[in-house]
């Protein structure tokens, strides 16, 4: 039903920025709380960030002042910014949208590395 698609993703070094990108289709996009989620090699995926309707936005400890959620209704888009960036914010990170149940992106990796 509902189609979400990452981009954005690549190799950067600790203290560059990145602006991910989710695209959704097959649903109504301003009616979902959109979240992002990481998962680095050998661990769970973790909570990043999150933004309601009414752009209401949540961040875990280990981003916030360093990451910014947005979305564009319009667009269909939800964005997660991400400024000075450490070797430990590498990993997968996937987009998520609620609805009456929950849809996943397939993800986009983040590398930080010099």
């Amino acid at each position: 039903q509902v189609q979400l698609v990452e981009s954005g993703g690549g190799l950067v070094q600790p203290g560059g920025s990145l602006r991910l990108s989710c695209t959704a289709s097959g649903g109504t996009f301003s009616v979902y709380t959109m979240v992002w989620y990481r998962q680095a090699p050998g661990n769970q995926r973790d909570f990043v960030a999150q933004i309601t309707t009414s752009e209401t936005t949540v961040y875990t400890n280990a981003v916030k002042g360093r990451f910014t959620i947005s979305r564009d209704n319009a667009k269909n888009t939800v964005y997660l910014q991400m400024n000075s960036l450490k070797p430990e914010d590498t990993a997968v990170y996937y987009c998520s949208a609620f609805s009456r149940i929950q849809f996943w992106g397939k993800g986009t990796l983040v590398t930080v590395s010099s």
